[in-house]
């Protein structure tokens, strides 16, 4: 089950809202927890049984967390979720790499990866490490930590929600009126995103990969709508998990900040995917000593948090790539660049956006050489035309939304909306806009085959 499908949005949801708010506060988590469980095992029922188990055990070493062995549970903690992981999205890549270094057949284990296990694992490892370091006392309710763990709308495409953010939430908390408009209207614009224009630029992609006779142009282009459809289908899924968060009276943190309008790669790491950059960054990087150490051992702890942060991903060469490439450019534009591209904002954020752009054609393509051929044709090292005839029909038909998705990624019309706030006339109109919006993303929906869902992997 997706947010941009029609089980969830005229099934599931109403349903779920209106047992939810009928209910009494008392009962209002388990509704939480039950509608979390069924939402998780429409997706995932062969492996519900994992996310309970991780939420069960994690919630009691939580609480051996406060003894004087409390270093000891911590590393038992850590050991298991990270055991968990390494188990069902890893192993078969070790196995993979033990078959290749030694010329072996080591048969691999046939497993699939538990939807959303990357993310409510970070989830249990955030809240294991802050109650070692005093930061959240340990829950002292089993349900309440249960809910944490499977909250419907963060637990398969994040963000990756601590424990301290919503820790009195979990216990009291209340949906008023402006929190559920505020909701309300966040979910349906990150519908709209989703379905108007991440799937419609995912078709662009499919058609520019299946293209026959490719140029330098549509390399680019296959580029550029890459990581522009993954930024508006990802963004637009964390404004729905903020929106559905909101209206049962949970704020959550943002996860994106218009990270294309960045002027330095670093500061575009600080806007993209928030919740998992801040992760790493507080759970690894500073754990390693993070940037008061030795230039030697700086460089060491970058290098690492990239190379994890690239596998957090996925298993396969092309994420460690990508996230040594990443790490490489921090390094590189600290040492010399990081001054006059904050200075110069047009050339900083041009450049930005260009490396930003070829570093994750190591993460659309599934191997290393599919990767090396789109680098090699976009900088016209593979002898092919620099553009044709089938390059500029797909520029010209879907130039609209390619415009309307750049738009979006450089707060326009978030500035445009912040302008009108005042406007009575637009005030009025808000709600039929919404509908309107909900409406045209329900037949895009049922008409549409192409829907996909983008997070398998996590």
């Amino acid at each position: 089950m997706v947010f941009s499908g029609v089980t969830f949005l005229y099934y599931f949801l109403p349903i779920m809202l209106f047992i939810y708010f009928i209910s009494k506060t008392k009962y209002k988590n388990i509704i939480l927890l039950i509608g979390s469980l069924l939402f998780y095992f429409y997706g995932e029922p062969k492996y519900i049984i994992i996310l309970l188990l991780s939420g069960i055990i994690n919630y009691f070493i939580g609480k051996k967390l406060v003894s004087k062995n409390k270093k000891i549970y911590l590393i038992l903690g850590l050991t298991l979720n990270l055991g968990l992981l390494f188990y069902f999205k890893y192993f078969n890549f070790l196995l993979e790499n033990i078959n290749n270094i030694f010329n072996s057949n080591i048969n691999y284990i046939n497993v699939i990866i538990p939807l959303g296990i990357s993310f409510y694992t970070f989830k249990n490892i955030s809240y294991l490490i802050d109650v070692y370091n005093k930061k959240v006392k340990p829950s002292n309710n089993l349900l309440n930590y249960l809910v944490y763990i499977s909250l419907f709308f963060s637990t398969l495409e994040g963000p990756i929600v601590r424990y301290e953010t919503i820790e009195k939430q979990l216990v009291n908390r209340t949906s008023t009126k402006e929190m559920i408009s505020k909701g309300i209207t966040r979910f349906i614009i990150g519908l709209s995103k989703k379905v108007l224009i991440a799937n419609v630029l995912g078709g662009l992609v499919n058609s520019l990969t299946l293209l026959e006779t490719k140029s330098v142009v549509s390399y680019w282009l296959k580029a550029i709508t890459d990581i522009l459809r993954l930024y508006i289908d990802f963004s637009g899924y964390s404004d729905m998990a903020i929106g559905l968060g909101l209206i049962f009276g949970f704020t959550i943190l943002e996860n994106f900040d218009y990270p294309f309008t960045s002027k330095t790669m670093t500061e575009f790491w600080r806007k993209w995917h928030i919740s998992l950059s801040s992760f790493f960054k507080d759970y690894v990087y500073i754990p390693l000593g993070g940037s008061r150490v030795n230039k030697l051992r700086r460089l060491f702890n970058i290098m690492v948090v990239w190379s994890l942060t690239g596998l957090w991903h996925g298993a396969s060469y092309n994420f460690i790539i990508w996230g040594l490439y990443f790490g490489i450019i921090l390094l590189i534009e600290k040492k010399f660049f990081y001054n006059l591209f904050s200075k110069h904002k047009f050339i900083g954020t041009l450049l930005t956006n260009i490396l930003v752009i070829i570093g994750f054609v190591f993460f659309y393509n599934e191997g290393l050489k599919d990767a090396l051929i789109s680098l090699k044709s976009m900088f016209g090292l593979n002898h092919i035309d620099f553009i044709n005839l089938e390059t500029i029909y797909y520029i010209k038909n879907y130039i609209v939304v390619l415009v309307l998705g750049y738009l979006i990624s450089l707060k326009v019309f978030n500035k445009i909306i912040n302008k009108l706030k005042n406007n009575k006339i637009i005030n009025l109109m808000e709600p039929l806009l919404l509908i309107v919006l909900l409406l045209v993303s329900t037949a895009f929906i049922i008409d549409e085959s192409f829907n996909p869902f983008l997070y398998f992997r996590f």
